[in-house]
């Protein structure tokens, strides 16, 4: 083996699946499909409403590499390179502003979207600094995009949530989404993941 090489990633490590995993795991999966139906329904305000004021929002670009440096080269990191998206709450929320004057340029007519999530899978459940219970999430997503009359698009990738419980119910803190492109296809990135 090379150097530089390095050996295929094994399985991580699966949190213990009892009942109170389940009981978890159907919160957030409910959460999550709240969430694709808020957005595919245009409740962008809604939506905004169920971020955590301290959200972290990334998409990494993703890039093909050589075989053996996918862990270290194939996707870009926060805050060092470039990204689709290194966001937070405040910048997503003027986006929302900016789609719900009816002058956006990207979203005039708004776009038709549909979004599907499944593999809904609870990698961490832990109490956080403060005693707020946060749950690690991974899922994954296909999100149609209708355009005008012709532009369609498909997205498919795999996001990393981190989820909050707060007294006002589940909150989204962090989110890393993993676009399954490494030349993006659509015109404009004017729709949330």
């Amino acid at each position: 083996m090379s150097e530089l090489a390095e050996p295929i990633a094994e399985a991580p490590t699966r949190i213990v699946r009892d009942a109170h995993y389940y009981e978890v795991k159907q919160e957030i999966e409910e959460f999550l499909y709240d969430e694709a139906n808020l957005l595919d329904d245009r409740h962008f305000k809604a939506w905004i409403d169920t971020l955590a004021d301290d959200l972290e929002y990334f998409m990494p670009m993703e890039y093909n590499v050589k075989f053996g440096e996918h862990s270290r080269r194939e996707l870009t990191t926060r805050d060092k390179q470039m990204s689709w998206f290194n966001e937070g709450k405040w910048t997503l929320n003027k986006r929302v502003e900016q789609i719900l004057t009816g002058v956006h340029w990207a979203e005039e007519p708004l776009s038709r979207v549909s979004r599907l999530v499944s593999n809904v899978q609870l990698t961490a459940i832990r109490n956080s600094a403060d005693g707020a219970v946060e749950v690690d999430v991974s899922s994954r997503f296909l999100t149609y995009q209708n355009r005008c009359e012709y532009e369609q698009y498909f997205f498919v990738g795999d996001r990393k949530d981190r989820m909050r419980k707060t007294a006002d119910g589940w909150k989204l803190a962090r989110r890393e989404i993993r676009i399954h492109q490494n030349v993006l296809l659509a015109k404009n990135l004017s729709i949330f993941f």
